[in-house]
Order: structure tokens, then sequence, then C-alpha cells
């Protein structure tokens, strides 16, 4: 095993595993004959939404602060987040009692905005996206000297996103395929690593919107990607850049990486509101999405998919449910073939 091995393996993200067990919700598998018979799969979706916080960050967030020291948690935490990070990182810190200063793009959803602030940390509002929050968050870190969370490029909040794959294939030891949608490639990075090393014949598929693909563009190319502008109503994986840690662990670990329209992500969304009476946010709903949209090519008999997130800001449901409309002639032809 190279060097990648040696800073972010299967064991590591067991041992993050027996350390949050206590803290975190063993979120549920949700199963549905409908969906079952819709692709021509057993299909597990597991429910991260149901998390703590609302999404699976609050795992990473929690790891990370455990490895901290007691000087590093005086001086306090700062991170960047396009939302679930953000409460993640809140919700940890304030358990511990620790400062938390987060940075947020301006068109964060409100409900996310608000919810970091209810858990105690200081909110700053600034730049169209992602990219532009965390370079303001770097400049004030330089400033204050508080730790750094990052939401993805860091290896223990990789393994203690991995852990998540340690508990579903507990929970269904079947399984030979995980769906798994991709932002900067934290989430996708522990559960490859941590479902290899339970059992390496297991199948990891990445999903990125297709109006923010940048990891996509990387590991198809194999050379890294960077974009300019992002566009998804997925804005918890609209990232512009790979991470630096996470796309080599993603070229050796994961085993391909599609995409998904809008109009294929609010019709997941519709679909598990409808079938399931479960809300499921954008970048939570891309892994389902890519199920329906992808199933004829899946070679799968058993497929967990990722809802990784249900923090959808509610003013945009009319948005969604005009993209879902247009998406259904496509969808409809789809299943009738099945």
């Amino acid at each position: 095993m190279d060097s990648l091995g040696d800073r972010l393996t299967g064991e590591k993200v067991y041992q993050a595993w027996k350390k949050l067990k206590p803290i975190v919700h063993q979120t549920s598998l949700l199963t549905s004959h409908t969906t079952d018979d819709l692709v021509g799969k057993h299909v597990y979706c597991k429910m991260e939404n149901q998390q703590k916080t609302g999404a699976f960050k609050f795992r990473g967030a929690s790891y990370k602060l455990m490895q901290m020291t007691d000087e590093e948690l005086t001086n306090g935490v700062i991170t960047a987040s396009a939302g679930n990070h953000a409460q993640g990182v809140a919700h940890a810190a304030s358990k511990l009692g620790v400062k938390a200063t987060i940075f947020m793009s301006e068109g964060t959803p409100l409900a996310k905005v608000n919810a970091t602030r209810n858990y105690g940390a200081d909110v700053i509002l600034t730049g169209e996206s992602f990219q532009e929050a965390y370079q303001a968050s770097l400049e004030h870190q330089l400033k204050t000297g508080a730790t750094y969370i990052h939401p993805f490029d860091d290896y223990d909040i990789m393994a203690g996103q991995g852990t998540i794959a340690m508990e579903l294939l507990r929970q269904e030891d079947r399984i030979d395929t995980i769906l798994v949608p991709i932002g900067g490639g934290g989430l996708i990075s522990g559960i490859a690593v941590a479902a290899k090393h339970i059992n390496r014949n297991i199948r990891v598929i990445g999903v990125q919107a297709e109006g923010a693909a940048a990891i996509y563009d990387s590991y198809h190319t194999k050379q890294v990607k960077k974009l300019t502008q992002v566009d998804t109503i997925a804005e918890g994986i609209a990232v512009k850049e790979p991470g630096k840690h996470t796309l080599p662990i993603i070229q050796e670990y994961v085993d391909d990486i599609v995409t998904v329209t809008d109009e294929q992500i609010a019709a997941a969304i519709i679909y598990m509101l409808e079938r399931n009476k479960t809300l499921m946010e954008g970048a939570g709903a891309a892994a389902l999405a890519a199920l329906f949209a992808h199933h004829h090519q899946l070679r799968s008999r058993h497929c967990g998919v990722i809802v990784s997130g249900g923090n959808l800001d509610i003013g945009n449901m009319q948005r969604i449910q005009e993209l879902s409309e247009k998406y259904k002639p496509k969808k409809v032809k789809s299943y009738v073939a099945l």
C-alpha cells in the first residue's frame, strides 16, 4: 500500500466508526418494492438525511474535533461550507464548548444559515459559491489562529464520513454496489476506502451534478479540472475544483463516476417525497437520481444508495416541482421499458 493508504486506511475508518458509534445516529436503510421494481434491483437507501443536523457531515466534523488537542480546541475552529458541513461543525463544536466561525456563500439556503447559527456558531456570508467563501475563511483563519476544519480535503474528515459504509455493510452484507454523491470528494473517499476494506469486490460509483462536474471531468480525463462557475440545484455538491487529497483516492478506489441533470435530481426528490414521505435535498437526491437514470448500465443486484442530506430550503419546492415535470416524459419512458 502506498502513502495514500498510510493516510486513509480501512483500519482508520474502522477506528473512527468505533469512536463515533455512541455519538452519531445509526441511520436506517429504507427499502421499497416500488423502487426495486422500477430499476430491477434490490435497493437500500442509507438515510443520512436522518442524521443529527440532517446530513452526514456531523460524522466527519465530530471525528475531526476528537483528534484535536486541548490547545487547538481552545483557539476555536473555523471553516467554510455549503451548509451541511457548517451545521456539523457547529453542532460538534457546541458539544465541546468550542467557538466555531463558519463562512458560507451568500446563496446558501436560509434554513441552513439559521440552523448553523442556532447551534451557536458565528456565521459570515460572503461570495457567490463555496470557493469564494473558502478563500475568505482562509484569510480570516490567518488572523485568528483558529484550527481550520476543511469540509472534505482532510483525512480525519474522510475517515468520519467513511463510517457510513461500515454501518451500511453491517446492516446489509449483500450490497455489491454503492452510489455516492460527490462534491469535493470527502464522502466518497471515506466510503470507497472503507467499502473496499470490507469487500474489495464492492463497486463504488460516484455521482456529480452535471452543472458542477469538476471531479467527473478530472476522473475521466486523468487531469485536474477546475471550473470557473457551477450551476445546480444541488448546492451541497456545487464545488468548483477537486480536493488535492480526495482526487488521488477517488482515482485509486472509485470504480466509475456519472453525472445527473437538475431535472433528474428534482424528479428523485419528488419521487422520494411522494412514495416514501421523506425529504431529500438536491445533493442528497443525486445518488438516487443516478440509479433511476443509469440503472440499465448498472451491474448490481443489491445496490446501496447514499441519501446524504435532507436540509432542503422549502422555498425552492416550486422550482423543484417544475424541473421534475420537465423530466417526467423521459422517466416514464425509461420505467415502461422495464
